[in-house]
């Protein structure tokens, strides 16, 4: 299916995000999720996870806190257990080759950023894992911005680190909050969801 992830003729730059697009980490993040927020007697459901995806984790736990006003919930905490938790699996995380492939045949050809949610100790370890850590020219995480996706300030930054315009980057995205905010950047937006 590689074939059909075109990389736009227009394109200088391509850009994207880690979770759920480079790296097949969505089940692992999930299962941290159920654990941590179960601790809480909070029932954080597949569908629940999916509406969240893109977005950086500490405005989810606002959110949880703001749905299920679980008692003892203070949102950063819980959302440094929960990354804590799911940092000690990183290392079990498999890449998404259709979207790799993208990334291999364009290395060396053109700047390449990744765009993510996560903390940078995440990031990092997760493209170390995916062997593609030190293909990147830029990364830019939640410890980055001061607005996570849907803002498009983390694609502005990484338009900004490779010297190319926004209008001239290609991002590829697998969640709604990340293609909203390539828009948002005028950016040119794949959203790889059709092609797996």
């Amino acid at each position: 299916m590689t074939q059909n992830i075109a990389v736009s003729p227009s394109a200088q730059a391509l850009i994207f995000d880690i979770d759920g697009t480079l790296a097949d980490t969505m089940p692992t993040h999930f299962k941290a999720y159920r654990k941590i927020l179960g601790e809480y007697g909070v029932d954080f459901t597949h569908e629940l996870f999916l509406s969240f995806a893109g977005m950086p984790v500490i405005p989810q736990m606002y959110k949880i806190k703001e749905m299920f006003n679980p008692s003892d919930f203070i949102p950063e905490q819980v959302a440094a257990a929960k990354e804590d938790l799911y940092y000690k699996s990183i290392d079990t995380t498999q890449a998404i080759k259709e979207v790799v492939d993208v990334f291999n045949r364009y290395y060396g050809k053109m700047p390449i950023a990744c765009g993510t949610g996560g903390e940078r100790r995440i990031a990092n370890r997760t493209l170390e894992v995916i062997g593609l850590f030190d293909k990147v020219d830029a990364i830019v995480t939640s410890d980055d911005v001061v607005h996570g996706k849907p803002n498009p300030e983390t694609f502005l930054k990484c338009a900004n680190l490779l010297n190319v315009e926004p209008v001239f980057c290609q991002v590829f995205e697998d969640a709604d909050p990340g293609i909203e905010a390539a828009k948002a950047a005028g950016m040119i937006v794949c959203d790889i969801r059709k092609y797996l």
